[in-house]
């Protein structure tokens, strides 16, 4: 690691969060994540006018002292009480200027053990009834935040400027004309470059803003710091790598202080000062989703702090030469993408990996690949919700691969419409990409076996330890693709809908595409879930000592497939693309693989030597109790066919995952930062 990569990994940073009154249990959830994250400070309100309203003191007495506990608090003091305001409202200035200061004395005498700083009324622009410009309100807003700084100061605390947003250096400089500047410790900037600032035209870079507040402050009062106490980046456009790339620049201009807004998305239903909805960029400035599900930037902070951040945002978009021709694997660095990717590599081609990183432990596939293969893997940090990203990483490809999706029945019934957008939507950003290319690119789609539905209306037989088909044709082949879609769950829904867009592009506009309907793939590399990649996720529980929860009654059939085999396949179908255009294939480990949850445990038992703590829950919508698929039509087409058995298929998997993943905890290795 170099001097500024050592440098930014030790600086402490900040989050901003307002808290609204009687969020009890969403601060009891929130705080613990700020500090997993490696937050030191925590900028928040204090508002007035919600301290006097019903209610407000007894929130307030609780919330403060947690958030005082285990951060470096910054309490904002704002929002006039409506009863005391000219204009009637939370925004206007109060009919008397020194009550402010009042409030601030009282929140230092009840609050203040708690914090050291204290920042005033955030901005002059919010008091909609002044107009800073005039001298007459101008004159008014400077006694009334000037006062109460120089009180603070008086009494030992140290007060804080708020600054407007956009930056305005000559409202700074009249500050300091008018005495503020000199009575207090440190003056906030406000700047969200790429998400208002940057279109405004108001954006100038970090270093002429903050050189022009040096300045001005230089004149007035030398030793007040510069705090940046907002800066933010909208992943509104699913753009979560350029919100990473946005905090690690903030954290690295020279201010004293870095506060980022926000740690969590604003709910849809909560309005914003504007309105609800007046511009939906407000809504995706968190760290973590409205759900409290992480962004890339809260799950790399959590993993690995900056130096993780750092190391995976330095990643280059790909430099190719203007001959070569680069396989492109979107969703590369995932499970099967990796592996892909891996087999490409291994003969020297070129491969771009596309990948937005938001699955736990992928970036580490990637970090193989680059240690392993090094110019010849291109990362391009990216997202098929992004079309614009993907018409650049897509127009000189060979091939595409797409792996890239949400992957969870349960995660689509929690959040249908962000399933859809991942799968079907960024699957149809996929195929405009390609047919803007223009290239007529090969576009090989992972499907699955959920677009067959729950096949409830096929009679099975039950014996101790498995589900059978009664059916005698099933039993023996497996389910073909001449089985009728019936799309089942929101991911069943999203995921067929993209399958059918693969097919019809080749229909409707001649690309050649290619489905595969996947059963259960397992193998190296693979980061398993509850919800996803189920044999893996056994295993490493096993491994752990960890309980393995178990829904349903565990008999539920699968054939499973070895990623090699997998790997294959995608391969083949690359190869006679021109012959097998438009069409699909099931793609498994056909019957030979065919094993019920309850075996696969009776084998990880084995392998482990341990008996394995199992938890039982109900059954999940969705589940098929069986599902084998019939692989005939890609042996006879292709000539492909599964050539590992399951038994030495999960033992592979056991001893990889032994030697790279589980060994008295993780050891999975840290990705280097380029130099």
């Amino acid at each position: 690691m170099n001097d500024a990569s050592s440098r930014l990994s030790s600086r402490p940073y900040g989050f901003v969060e307002w808290f609204r009154p009687g969020e009890y249990e969403r601060a009891q959830t929130v705080l613990p994540q700020l500090r997993a994250a490696g937050a030191s400070f925590l900028r928040t309100h204090l508002s007035w006018a919600e301290y006097l309203a019903d209610g407000g003191e007894a929130w307030f007495d609780w919330l403060i002292p947690q958030l005082g506990r285990d951060f470096d608090l910054l309490p904002c003091i704002h929002y006039t009480p409506p009863s005391l305001s000219r204009n009637g409202r939370s925004s206007g200035a109060p009919h008397v200027l020194k009550d402010y200061a009042d409030f601030v004395d009282h929140v230092l005498t009840r609050y203040g053990e708690h914090f050291t700083h204290i920042e005033l009324w955030n901005e002059p622009n919010n008091l909609l009834d002044w107009d800073w410009r005039a001298d007459q309100d101008f004159a008014l807003f400077c006694e009334m935040v000037g006062g109460a700084a120089y009180w603070a100061g008086e009494r030992g605390w140290k007060p804080v400027l708020g600054g407007p947003c956009p930056f305005d250096p000559y409202w700074l400089n009249l500050m300091g004309e008018r005495g503020v500047l000199q009575v207090v410790d440190a003056v906030g900037f406000h700047g969200f470059p790429g998400t208002w600032d940057s279109e405004a035209g108001t954006w100038g870079g970090w270093d002429l803003h903050l050189g022009e507040m040096r300045t001005i402050l230089d004149r007035y009062n030398p030793q007040s710091e510069i705090w940046i106490t907002e800066t933010g980046y909208s992943t509104w456009r699913n753009d979560e790598v350029e919100q990473a790339r946005r905090f690690m620049k903030a954290l690295s201009v020279p201010a004293d202080r870095m506060y980022w807004y926000a740690w969590r998305d604003i709910p849809r239903d909560v309005p914003v000062q504007e309105g609800l909805w007046f511009d939906p960029r407000h809504y995706h400035l968190g760290a973590v989703d409205a759900n409290d599900q992480p962004k890339l930037l809260a799950r790399l902070l959590t993993e690995g702090g900056v130096e993780k951040l750092e190391a995976v945002t330095k990643l280059a978009a790909p430099v190719l030469t203007g001959q070569a021709k680069p396989v492109v694997i979107i969703g590369g660095s995932g499970f099967i993408g990796s592996n892909l990717a891996e087999s490409f590599l291994a003969e020297g081609e070129d491969v771009v990996v596309l990948d937005n990183l938001s699955r736990a432990g992928v970036d580490q596939n990637l970090h193989w690949l680059m240690d392993r293969h090094g110019p010849h893997v291109h990362p391009v940090l990216g997202d098929v919700r992004d079309l614009l990203s993907l018409e650049s990483s897509i127009k000189d490809a060979k091939a595409v691969f797409h792996f890239a999706a949400q992957t969870a029945v349960t995660t689509s019934l929690v959040s249908p419409i962000d399933d859809f957008e991942a799968n079907a939507r960024g699957t149809l950003n996929v195929l405009e990409a390609v047919r803007k290319a223009g290239r007529q690119t090969p576009v090989i789609f992972a499907s699955t076996n959920k677009v067959y539905g729950g096949l409830d209306d096929m009679a099975m037989v039950e014996h101790d330890d498995r589900y059978i088909p009664g059916d005698e044709i099933v039993r023996a082949h497996g389910i073909g693709e001449g089985r009728p879609l019936d799309f089942c769950t929101p991911y069943g829904c999203s995921k067929g809908v993209a399958d059918q867009y693969v097919l019809d592009y080749a229909k409707s506009f001649g690309l050649r595409t290619a489905v595969l309907r996947m059963s259960c793939i397992y193998g190296p590399r693979q980061f398993g879930t509850e919800d996803q990649g189920w044999v893996a996720h056994f295993l490493i529980s096993a491994l752990k000592g960890a309980p393995i929860s178990i829904y349903g009654d565990g008999k539920q059939v699968r054939d499973i497939l070895h990623v090699n085999d997998a790997v294959a396949a995608y391969r083949a179908v690359l190869s006679g693309i021109d012959g097998v255009k438009g069409q699909a294939f099931n793609l498994g480990g056909g019957p030979i693989n065919s094993v019920s949850i309850q075996m696969v445990l009776r084998e990880i038992e084995r392998l482990t030597g341990s008996p394995l703590k199992l938890e039982h829950g109900a059954w999940r919508a969705g589940d098929q109790l069986y599902f084998v698929a019939d692989t005939r039509k890609l042996t006879d087409v292709l000539g492909w066919r599964a050539q590992m058995k399951w038994r030495d298929g999960v033992r592979d998997l056991h001893d990889w995952l032994v030697t790279n993943r589980v060994s008295g905890g993780e050891r999975a290795p840290a990705m280097k930062v380029p130099a």
